[in-house]
């Protein structure tokens, strides 16, 4: 490795947090919640006013928060409670789900913003 190798690599080094803060976009903040059942949509509800509700899957009640403009599980009939444990959803685009009682809660915003888009 050469002497201009190392400089090189420093100044990439150096450079590459203020990159990254410059080029990658902020997250947008959400506008709604999407709550799915199994396949389809089941319902659409906006992230204010705070409120709580419970969703019934296949295993039971699952009960969802809505507080300050974003939204989680509460609790959860599943042996696991990883949606519970996947805390709280802030950002648009931001999923969590309860396989086991097949419930998902994904944010959405009215603008969304891709970063990719596949045909």
């Amino acid at each position: 490795m050469t002497r201009a190798d190392r400089i090189l690599l420093l100044t990439v080094i150096v450079l590459l947090p203020f990159l990254y803060a410059s080029l990658w976009p902020t997250s947008l903040s959400a506008s709604f919640l999407l709550i799915h059942r199994g396949n389809s949509a089941l319902l659409t509800e906006s992230l204010h006013p705070d409120r709580v509700l419970q969703m019934s899957g296949p295993l039971g009640e699952s009960t969802i928060e809505i507080r300050n403009g974003r939204a989680r599980f509460t609790s959860s009939p599943c042996p696991t409670q990883a949606c519970v444990h996947s805390g709280w959803l802030t950002r648009s685009g931001e999923f969590s789900a309860c396989l086991p009682n097949r419930i998902s809660l994904e944010l959405a915003s009215r603008h969304p913003y891709y970063d990719a888009i596949n045909f």
